[in-house]
């Protein structure tokens, strides 16, 4: 479904860029931006599907952009913000996550952004209430030892890693070499030990990852290695 977007990108030649890779995919820019303060002002003035931003901008060349995104997220946390990066802002992020209940958010490293395609179905995953975030991310966020997470086996904890990561339970049963049934098990598993109550079920995907990411950071942290055993 093709999306109103606005996107804030220091950056011309990267902002130029992204706004041509958007409507090669039909979508449509209504604003694209190069400080904090625009962006604020162009989304309040558009009202956009999404937003696409980047971290460091100006005016103070800093994390304004993120900093613009949890204004923006609190004063409508249905907003869909996706933020682009080249670096992990550990003190916002975690922030950033938490607004609107962890639904339409993502957080993704430029430099590790393989595809094309893989970055549309992530905006498009996000502009629709999903959550993606880069492993990377994912990875400096989570310690997995004193937290919720320790009741969970080392292969519930990987397909949660997965899961933070936007996969779907397709995704999933082919990255992990099972079944549809073992991936349905692994998830009930992870919802039961968390704790997230039968009556969330629309959300309890949202509040599993947020559980993961919420987690912290620290020596010790990182998602578990693939394994190819149920």
């Amino acid at each position: 479904m093709p999306l109103r977007l606005i996107v804030a990108e220091d950056s011309v030649l990267l902002r130029e860029g992204l706004v041509g890779l958007l409507e090669r995919f039909g979508h449509t820019t209504l604003a694209a931006v190069g400080d904090a303060v625009s962006l604020v002002e162009a989304v309040r003035a558009e009202r956009p599907d999404a937003v696409v931003t980047d971290v460091r901008m100006p005016p103070e060349l800093a994390d304004d952009g993120l900093r613009a995104a949890l204004e923006l997220r609190e004063a409508d946390p249905h907003l869909p913000v996706l933020v682009l990066s080249q670096y992990i802002e550990r003190s916002y992020v975690t922030r950033l996550l938490d607004s609107g209940g962890g639904a339409g958010v993502g957080y993704l490293l430029k430099e590790r952004i393989g595809a094309v395609a893989d970055f549309m179905a992530g905006l498009e995953r996000v502009a629709n209430g999903g959550t993606v975030v880069d492993p990377e991310v994912v990875q400096q966020l989570v310690r997995l030892r004193n937290d919720p997470l320790a009741r969970l086996t080392a292969r519930e904890r990987e397909v949660l890693g997965l899961m933070a990561q936007g996969a779907s339970n397709a995704n999933l049963a082919a990255r992990l070499f099972i079944g549809d049934a073992a991936v349905n098990k692994h998830i009930g598993n992870i919802f039961s030990k968390l704790d997230l109550p039968v009556s969330t079920d629309g959300n309890r995907r949202v509040l599993a990852v947020l559980a993961f990411l919420r987690a912290g950071s620290g020596p010790g942290g990182g998602t578990p290695a693939a394994r190819r055993s149920a």
